[in-house]
């Protein structure tokens, strides 16, 4: 995934951001793809990888460092980890 498909995700906010809140999205299985930075620690990408295995969800190692990461989703600190949401249609009722 390049720079610019990162930054069109932001703005449609259906990226989860943190290894945190995707690793609970992978659990909840609310994710369809997970990124993991190319300087991601080890303990994470085994979590990542395990849990998505159960799921059956692809795992993306991206060549963007963590540090640079956090610059292209605009934050002030490191990134490590991105998921991409499922896209659920509300029903109206």
């Amino acid at each position: 995934m390049s720079v610019d498909e990162i930054k069109k995700l932001i703005k449609t906010e259906n990226l989860v951001i943190g290894a945190d809140r995707v690793l609970k999205a992978l659990r909840n299985n609310e994710v369809v793809k997970v990124f993991l930075s190319s300087n991601a620690a080890e303990g994470l990408a085994e979590d990542v990888n395990y849990y998505a295995s159960v799921a059956k969800i692809d795992v993306e190692q991206l060549d963007i460092p963590n540090d640079e990461l956090g610059v292209v989703c605009k934050k002030p600190f490191s990134i490590s980890c991105l998921g991409l949401k499922k896209i659920v249609e509300k029903k109206k009722f």
